[in-house]
């Protein structure tokens, strides 16, 4: 049976995590073999899978949240460019801001059961990965190691699997985007509406009141995607 704790769906328990410096990422330790499993199957196809991020804390997503609200950092149009914000409703920049960031405490980044994952064996350790779509299809530089990845996942070598493949005029696609099934899938289960208000509610979220409002919308259209 999987342990949770309100506060782990949340992302304000970190006791079940455990760091991987090889890897520079801190994730549940239930996922930390099946994930260098992974990499090893990487390392045999000739790719070095590396990892873009982890772990992500409630206070972290809120900073990344207010940040954006506040026009502070970017956020992004379908096509991923930046798009400026003072020119929608606060309902708009809610929506815009969720198109690829998680609402606070709805991160699935915070079960430490998902991450963001890159092939590196053919990149000029110069370039600056950014994590878009173009980065991954075509000539893209990571395109041949997700071309390996979707072939390695459609075979059911691993239980992972891409939450965000596809665009469900949710959250926008994110191939980079693994979660481990075996843990998320019951997190996800878990992770109720009534609880995520609950917390919100507590929080010094910018737009929060547009949030709450617009909460059922939410959370079947980004956080309910298994």
């Amino acid at each position: 049976m999987t342990d949770w704790t309100p506060e782990l769906l949340l992302g304000l328990d970190e006791r079940a995590l455990v760091e991987y410096p090889i890897l520079a990422c801190r994730v549940h330790r239930q996922m930390l073999d099946p994930l260098l499993f992974l990499a090893e199957r990487a390392a045999c196809a000739g790719f070095i899978l590396k990892v873009a991020s982890s772990y992500r804390s409630f206070d972290r997503q809120l900073l990344i949240w207010n940040n954006k609200a506040r026009g502070l950092r970017p956020v992004l149009n379908d096509t991923g460019e930046a798009i400026d914000i003072n020119t929608l409703s606060a309902r708009d920049k809610v929506f815009a801001i969720l198109r690829w960031s998680a609402l606070p405490g709805a991160s699935r980044h915070h079960w430490g059961t998902d991450i963001d994952v890159y092939g590196s064996a053919h990149t000029d350790p110069e370039y600056q990965l950014q994590l878009t779509l173009a980065e991954t299809q075509g000539d893209g530089p990571f395109a041949e190691f997700h071309r390996w990845l979707s072939d390695e996942l459609a075979q059911g070598n691993s239980d992972f699997f891409r939450p965000y493949a596809q665009d469900r005029g949710g959250i926008a696609p994110e191939p980079w985007h693994l979660s481990y099934a075996p843990l998320a899938t019951v997190f996800s289960r878990q992770l109720t509406q009534e609880l995520l208000r609950e917390q919100l509610e507590q929080t010094d979220l910018e737009l929060k009141q547009v949030v709450l409002d617009n909460l059922d919308e939410i959370y079947s259209r980004f956080i309910c995607v298994d």
